[in-house]
């Protein structure tokens, strides 16, 4: 299991967690190829070597070119920068734009999840329903991105959760385009709820904003365990300089050997049928919950009172994750009940090995039962994107894996 601690002294934001992620090893040229899809030709992922307080780490960047400029990464952009408001967009804008995108479906449902986040508090805020909800900075090219970029970044380092610190707020008031708000401003105090977090007087600024609180509270969480070690580390900045403190967000990326190695663990059954949904909305439903860290989702076809035709929704989840899958279940589908079992699981060991291939290297992730390989399965991420590049079948560089 691959966990990232985020340690704050510098509060959260979009660009400071894309930062973290670049700096654990995401690929910034496969980031900008494949968010470009989404936003062609608008923008440009960039990345710097940075210092302060002594501590060297990365900078990362949005350099948005239909302004002809870089966004400030203070993760003060949102509020403490002048945007073109026009450039903002709704919900429904937003949420049309990752659905109908090609990014790997776990990449699309986190984003999704961000975003709707996001709506569903400034929505409660605003009194308006979250698809009329008009984001103004976070609607923006460069947030946008930043949120896409984080959830894709995620998804392509094959994260599985993420432990939080407590998270410095900052303090004194923020300018948005809604009027001065106290710090942290209504939606970040909101999507803050589940997290912890302090008030900072000695830093009167907004060190946590909206975008950052969002992604930390959508992205699936879990301890470090006790067999866990730390495999890569990242040092990420903001723009803004601090008097007392660097703009700092730290990263550590633990592999939980005990959780990946061969035996036998509990995890919560969840299961509903659903009669009165199409399966568009049980689809989309399906990305959000292994977006929101299910073990496994499938359906199955049933048959109901009377012979209507509906489907058994199932949902594997680890014990600490039930209650947000449960409330997606009732959020997000028309059911009125969902059963519950435990279940125990028999797992095999398992290890990724890196595999050249005429198509470019993919990872192949390899199963193994007291101590002898059993299962090779290549990673279908990795040979999608070296089929699309070699202009070649996808059952070709699978293959190829072998």
């Amino acid at each position: 299991m691959r966990i990232i601690r985020f340690d704050s002294v510098g509060g959260a934001s979009g660009d400071m967690l894309l930062g973290a992620l670049i700096g654990l090893g995401a690929d910034v040229k496969e980031l900008n190829r494949l968010v470009g899809e989404l936003i062609p030709g608008e923008f440009e992922i960039r990345t710097a070597p940075f210092e302060s307080f002594g501590i060297n780490g990365i900078q990362a960047g949005v350099v948005v070119h239909e302004h002809h400029h870089a966004h400030g990464h203070g993760h003060d952009h949102e509020h403490g920068h002048e945007h073109d408001h026009s450039h903002g967009r709704t919900f429904r804008a937003i949420r049309g734009l990752i659905t109908a995108s090609a990014l790997p479906e776990r990449a699309r449902a986190l984003a999704l999840a961000t975003f709707t986040a996001l709506a569903e508090v400034e929505g409660q805020i605003h009194g308006i329903a979250p698809d009329d909800v008009h984001f103004h900075e976070v609607g923006s090219v460069d947030s946008i991105v930043d949120v896409v970029g984080c959830c894709l970044a995620f998804d392509l380092l094959k994260i599985d959760a993420v432990s939080v610190s407590t998270l410095p707020t900052g303090s004194g008031v923020v300018r948005c385009s809604h009027g001065i708000y106290p710090v942290p401003s209504p939606a970040t105090a909101r999507l803050l709820v589940g997290l912890k977090s302090r008030p900072c007087d000695a830093e009167p600024f907004e060190m946590v904003t909206p975008t950052g609180a969002a992604l930390l509270a959508a992205w699936p969480k879990a301890e470090i365990g006790a067999e866990s070690e730390i495999v890569a580390t990242a040092d990420s900045f903001g723009r803004h300089a601090y008097k007392t403190r660097p703009n700092l967000l730290r990263a550590l990326l633990y592999e939980d050997t005990a959780r990946g190695a061969a035996g036998r663990d509990e995890v919560i059954l969840l299961e509903t049928n659903i009669d009165d949904s199409t399966p568009e909305v049980i689809g989309h439903l399906c990305g959000l919950l292994a977006g929101a860290g299910a073990v496994d989702v499938w359906t199955t076809p049933i048959m109901m009172k009377k012979q209507r035709p509906a489907a058994m929704l199932s949902v594997l989840v680890a014990r600490e994750r039930k209650d947000a899958v449960v409330e997606l279940l009732f959020t997000e589908s028309s059911t009125f009940g969902i059963r519950e079992y435990p279940v125990l699981r028999h797992c095999l060991e398992r290890r990724f090995e890196n595999v050249e291939t005429p198509y470019g290297t993919v990872r192949v992730k390899i199963g193994l039962f007291r101590g002898r390989e059993v299962s090779r399965s290549p990673e279908y991420e990795d040979c999608r994107r070296a089929a699309e590049a070699a202009g070649v079948p996808l059952k070709t560089v699978y293959q190829s894996c072998k």
